[in-house]
């Protein structure tokens, strides 16, 4: 469990500085009403998790939906979850006591000792509580309610509408916080790093929370993270404060041999802001990013960087019944992401909702850029399906949540939707973020020239198309210059669930392609060979900021539209011809071949294209190999010295003359990439004998 304890949780004694106490671990559970807490608590949970892991287990909590595109979703047996358990506090009462909730569906209401605390009710950002009156010495009684289902939250408060869910199970999904601190205390700071001038500005938010006015002495040190050396300190001028008064600190602190952060170079920053009273920590990454419309490209800390991903749809994965408590497991997560960067992926982004916390953290320190998507997805909105007010309120609650966690280079605000209300709360809310991140608005207008143009070109959603068609669709998108950088964030339609059987999706595109009496290894096949070339063609166009395919983690059910590639998710096996075809289209020094014919001509001579490119920021040069492959018996053909320069693609050409044998060949291009192994580009194809077959002319070329 992530950041777990378990039992009675007893507290020091009172300290001016800062204590984090964790109230994660076991609670105890019951449902009932909106109003009133239950009499009997007879369950018991893990904070953070979802009411789903509770023991014994309630009857279907999070109903199964049976009109998924329905906006009302009403659980029938239960209004609310009540969650409840005690601490203990030794020693007085510090002037400040926040209780933290980091995420909670659908709401949280927070009772303390009895008392009314507050409601919160977004259900994807922070519910900050201010407890202190109703903190007391000794033993603590806090209980915590979320609603049932999605209709306990008013419309126009996004509550994870996804047209692809069938429950949606609510819980205390993050980490529960008591800090605890004296006064004038630091309510939040940013850091904006400047890597050229090799130092980091800092905007902290300090209040007076005492009984009368007061003076803060704000004080900032920078530590490299893993060592703790100090890197940079800074102090501000005395702050005086009346009674209830928040100000803004500005500093800007030199950052002694400067280290940037980078997913191939995951190096971090801690960062103290010491008020007298307080002390904050966070942690953050010498790390710039920004889309450059003059280019198209991203550009990772003032060089242009090609972003290659996938997506992970952990609401979706919630519901999968392989789920468990495996998103709150530390050695989970963690190798989860070293298996996303182990497919050549440096980049993700976080589909259509946050994980917990810990992941960001994590995602830090393995290396990932995080494309990170406010949890909206309605491709048809209804008026009052958004508040932009709402959506601004919400937007900032996010951005101070993240803003200081390298791994998050773009703000998402919602995926395939088109409403002018988000658009609103981004033009509300960007200039909070002193980092500048880019901004995706989903299907609606970019805000800014320099933001995301999202594009998810699904060729496949044609249940006729054919890998050769993709030729055809080599002028259908393209970026131009000084228009906003592209993303692909999402392409492929050829999902199989874990088993090898079609989605309700793909059942006619696998009958096709296939025919109805297809095999699981044969479907596997074909999908894992045609997802790589679609990641070739993307790529060796060097027209877009990133290449994303859909989706590295979802869920995997009988009536299910998508899916992911896992053969054991518990485990984190990934499906082997996945890993075969899909990893080598992704490689830094990729190919391509350049030919989609899949029935040619026995003794017909052709010239084969494969493009060679090159992602890294140095010089590439080594042989291309290309290979006509059936039973060991290959026809080889090799270019010598093939020369990339850093970020650079070429073109190199092969005459080839097919052979008279007929039947299945493999045409297979292979190159040495940036760790010195093999990187292949295939593509099937059958040699026929065109009088035989009848095959007419243009078919055969």
């Amino acid at each position: 469990m992530l950041l777990s304890c378990s039992g009675l949780k007893t507290l020091a004694k009172s300290e001016t500085a800062r204590r984090i106490v964790s109230l994660d671990g076991v609670w105890q559970i019951a449902e009932g009403s909106m109003e009133s807490p239950p009499a009997r608590f007879d369950r018991t949970i893990p904070v953070p998790g979802l009411v789903s892991l509770a023991r014994p287990a309630f009857v279907e909590p999070g109903r199964i939906v049976k009109d998924r595109d329905s906006q009302a979703q009403k659980d029938p047996r239960r209004d609310a979850f009540w969650y409840r358990r005690t601490f203990r506090l030794e020693g007085p009462v510090p002037a400040v006591a926040t209780l933290r909730v980091g995420k909670a569906m659908f709401g949280a209401r927070v009772i303390l000792n009895g008392r009314m605390q507050g409601d919160h009710l977004p259900c994807f950002t922070p519910g900050v509580f201010d407890v202190r009156g109703a903190l007391r010495a000794g033993e603590n009684e806090i209980l915590i309610r979320v609603g049932a289902d999605r209709d306990a939250v008013p419309r126009g408060v996004p509550s994870g509408f996804d047209h692809e869910k069938t429950r949606y199970i609510p819980g205390i999904f993050d980490s529960v916080e008591l800090i605890l601190c004296g006064t004038p205390h630091v309510l939040n700071a940013q850091a904006a790093p400047d890597i050229e001038a090799k130092a980091v500005r800092v905007q902290a938010q300090v209040r007076n929370a005492g009984p009368a006015a007061a003076t803060a002495l704000p004080r900032f040190t920078v530590r490299e993270a893993k060592s703790g050396r100090i890197a940079g300190q800074a102090t501000s001028a005395p702050l005086a404060l009346e009674k209830g008064e928040e100000k803004t600190v500005d500093a800007r602190i030199s950052i002694a041999n400067c280290h940037l952060w980078s997913p191939e170079d995951p190096f971090l920053y801690s960062l103290e802001v010491d008020s007298g009273a307080d002390r904050f920590l966070t942690r953050f990454g010498m790390r710039e990013f920004r889309l450059d419309p003059a280019t198209g490209r991203a550009i990772l800390n003032g060089k242009p960087y090609f972003m290659r991903g996938s997506n992970i749809t952990l609401y979706r994965f919630f519901e999968d019944e392989t789920c468990k408590d495996l998103p709150w497991r530390e050695d989970w997560v963690r190798r989860l992401h070293r298996k996303v960067k182990e497919m050549h992926w440096n980049s993700l982004r976080y589909c259509i909702g946050f994980p917990p916390e810990a992941w960001y953290r994590i995602a830090d320190e393995e290396g990932i850029l995080i494309q990170d998507e406010f949890p909206i997805w309605n491709m048809g909105p209804k008026p009052g399906d958004f508040d932009a007010a709402e959506l601004t309120r919400e937007y900032t609650e996010w951005m101070r949540e993240r803003w200081n966690h390298p791994c998050v280079v773009i703000w998402d605000a919602c995926n395939e939707t088109t409403a002018a209300e988000t658009g609103t709360a981004i033009c509300e809310v960007r200039g909070l973020d002193l980092s500048r991140r880019p901004w995706d608005n989903g299907w609606s207008a970019a805000v800014d020239k320099a933001d995301v143009s999202e594009q998810h070109p699904y060729h496949f959603q044609n249940a006729n198309y054919k890998l050769r068609d993709i030729a055809k669709d080599a002028g259908a998108l393209g970026w131009e210059p000084g228009k906003n950088p592209i993303i692909i964030n999402e392409y492929g339609w050829l999902w199989l669930n874990r088993d090898g059987t079609p989605t309700t999706l793909t059942r006619d595109l696998y009958n096709n392609l296939l025919g109805p009496d297809s095999t699981t290894q044969q479907r596997r096949r074909l999908y894992a060979r045609y997802l790589a070339a679609e990641t070739e063609f993307w790529r060796s166009r060097r027209r877009f900021a990133a290449v994303m395919h859909f989706t590295a983690l979802g869920y995997s059910r009988p009536d299910g539209q998508t899916s992911d590639h896992w053969m054991d998710v518990e485990r984190l096996t990934w499906e082997p011809e996945f890993v075969k075809y899909v990893r080598d289209s992704f490689a830094p020094v990729g190919l391509m071949v350049d030919y989609w014919g899949e029935r040619v001509v026995g003794g017909r001579k052709v010239r084969i294209p494969v493009v060679v490119i090159n992602d890294l920021d140095k010089p590439w040069s080594g042989p291309v190999i290309l290979r006509v492959k059936r039973g060991g018996h290959d026809l080889v053909q090799t270019i010598p010295d093939c020369r990339l320069g850093a970020l650079g693609t070429a073109t190199v050409e092969f005459d080839v003359t097919w052979p008279e044998r007929t039947g299945p060949f493999t045409l297979e291009a292979e190159i040495r990439g940036a760790e010195g192994k093999p990187v292949r580009s295939a593509r099937e194809i059958e040699v026929i004998d065109p009088e035989a077959q009848g095959l007419e002319r243009r078919e055969a070329l």
